[in-house]
């Protein structure tokens, strides 16, 4: 079975401002979500949901992993975490606790990006105790700001959620983590924030990280803070955490090259848009031309997009059916 072959379930390993090496683990595909995000990078949620449900099973993400895992080490290319960072939420795969069984041979940590709004589920929060790292989403713990940015499924509560963070946190023995993306206008206030900072000391995260919209977004008006607003956040986090750390710089462009350079650009851009240098790094350590990014874009299967003064290159998804329950 060839990389091509495959569906994007793998990727990488890419570079984590949080992770060091991350192995993107895209367990969910085009978007099965609970929120639709105004800044997402994946684009809207066309259809909101909040049961967990089969999409791929765990023998074929354990296979597609291994498959990586196993060309990155001929490689030698270090993996520090294999991560959980999908195209919807991950919390919605119902298998993915037992994904994470089955992965634990391979000798790597786990990491789960999420974006908390199924922390309230008990089951939930039993399979998050299974990683070793955590991180979860606090935009905002005032409601008006919640519904505006996040746009939450119907049948959400903000206050059940926030609850459920508490409660994991107390008993979860892995490293935890959160992460609030700060939009201009909107919860970028100084009362916002010092809202999401007594929340955040409460719950005690191992680092507390800020970040703001730095790939192109689902809605247009969507806008970074200024440096001032972004720094004033900071100092307000600071004053009542012992690790924040910024979320806003470039990650760089030491992507791994599997030797299909094609499916590397289709499946790094399906959730992590890619800067133009880093396009022009992979071609180059690929030995090819840009006539390839110009195929892909006359294809319709990559989009050119502009964003806070920069050229990024984003997997289209217009043309993608999601798979049901995939089997290879």
């Amino acid at each position: 079975m060839t990389l091509a072959m495959q569906p994007d379930i793998a990727f990488g390993p890419v570079p984590s401002r949080r992770l060091g090496r991350s192995l993107g683990i895209n367990n969910i595909p085009p978007k099965a979500c609970s929120y639709s995000c105004i800044y997402c990078q994946v684009g809207r949620t066309l259809k909101q949901e909040i049961e967990p449900r089969s999409f791929y099973s765990p023998q074929t993400i354990l296979r597609i992993v291994q498959i990586q895992v196993e060309a990155a080490r001929r490689r030698q290319e270090v993996i520090d975490y294999l991560t959980f960072v999908p195209d919807g939420e991950p919390t919605l795969d119902a298998h993915l606790g037992d994904t994470m069984d089955l992965l634990r041979p391979l000798g790597i940590r786990i990491a789960v990006i999420s974006n908390s709004s199924l922390i309230w589920r008990e089951e939930v929060q039993a399979v998050l105790h299974k990683a070793d790292w955590v991180s979860l989403k606090v935009d905002s713990v005032n409601e008006e700001h919640w519904r505006r940015i996040n746009r939450p499924q119907a049948q959400l509560s903000l206050p059940q959620i926030l609850r459920g963070i508490e409660h994991f946190a107390r008993h979860y023995q892995g490293q935890l983590c959160t992460e609030t993306m700060l939009v201009a206008d909107i919860n970028d206030q100084p009362a916002s924030v010092s809202a999401v900072a007594q929340f955040l000391a409460q719950i005690k995260p191992h680092t507390a990280y800020l970040a703001i919209p730095t790939r192109p977004p689902a809605e247009v008006e969507v806008r970074a803070p200024t440096e001032a607003v972004i720094n004033r956040a900071y100092q307000q986090l600071e004053a009542e955490l012992p690790a924040v750390e910024y979320l806003i710089g470039y990650e760089g462009n030491a992507f791994a090259f599997s030797g299909d350079v094609e499916q590397d650009l289709l499946s790094i851009s399906a959730v992590h848009p890619l800067r133009e240098e880093a396009v022009k790094d992979l071609l180059a350590r690929a030995k090819v031309g840009w006539p390839v990014v110009q195929q892909l874009l006359a294809e319709g299967k990559l989009k050119q997009v502009e964003f806070a003064g920069h050229c990024f290159y984003v997997r289209a998804f217009h043309a993608m059916n999601e798979p049901a329950n995939v089997e290879i």
